[in-house]
């Protein structure tokens, strides 16, 4: 990962995993929106970070919602993340509580994006399955795919460039007629079963299997 400040690490992971479920489970049970202000959290959790929370059950996506740039302290970004995923993802029914024994919490902690300043058809050789997430922009509209999506789909480079511009609501050639292309790079934690263990993924080591 380029930048190394954006680290956490393995306790801070599983805090960061703990708190989004927490936050969930909390809204849940009371109708309250916790943004870990009441929790003597480690002092990261009070830096800026950009950060998504992934939903899957039984294998399957069931929300994913962030926040792309480091606008928040990572406390909120993560219980405002989880919260979205979970209630205001449009793509799904609010989950609910029954459920919650069936989903794994994920969340990804990003670096802060950069635009990838080279010629449309050097841009897919400038992409590294597995270490890069993208953003797509032209205009209004804007897409974006966490790095672990490209080798949990077998996606080559122009796939994912293709798939983040569908995301944007954009051309799937877009990223080649002028569409603004950013980079960025994620730490992952995960739960490996609903409210299990908690583990650092390694995607880098899944997309080498996907060659």
């Amino acid at each position: 990962m380029e930048d190394k400040s954006v680290l956490l690490t393995e306790e801070e992971g599983k805090t960061a995993v703990h708190l989004a479920r927490d936050a969930i489970e909390t809204y849940l049970r009371t109708g309250e929106m916790i943004d870990g202000s009441e929790m003597q959290l480690p002092s990261i959790f009070d830096e800026p970070r950009g950060v998504f929370v992934t939903l899957n059950k039984s294998g399957e996506l069931r929300g994913c919602i962030g926040h792309p740039y480091a606008d928040s302290p990572l406390k909120h970004a993560i219980t405002d993340s989880a919260i979205s995923a979970g209630f205001r993802d449009p793509r799904f029914p609010p989950v609910r509580i029954d459920e919650m024994t069936f989903v794994t919490v994920e969340v990804t902690v990003l670096t802060q994006p950069r635009q990838m300043d080279v010629e449309p058809e050097d841009l897919p050789s400038s992409i590294e399955i597995g270490r890069h997430g993208l953003i797509v922009k032209s205009g209004y509209r804007q897409g974006l795919l966490l790095p672990q999506v490209a080798p949990e789909n077998k996606m080559d480079e122009v796939e994912f460039l293709s798939h983040t511009c569908l995301k944007a609501g954009l051309a799937p050639d877009a990223w080649s007629e002028g569409a603004e292309v950013y980079c960025f790079e994620g730490q992952i934690f995960s739960e490996k079963e609903p409210n299990g263990e908690v583990f650092e993924k390694d995607i880098k080591e899944k997309a080498c299997l996907n060659e």
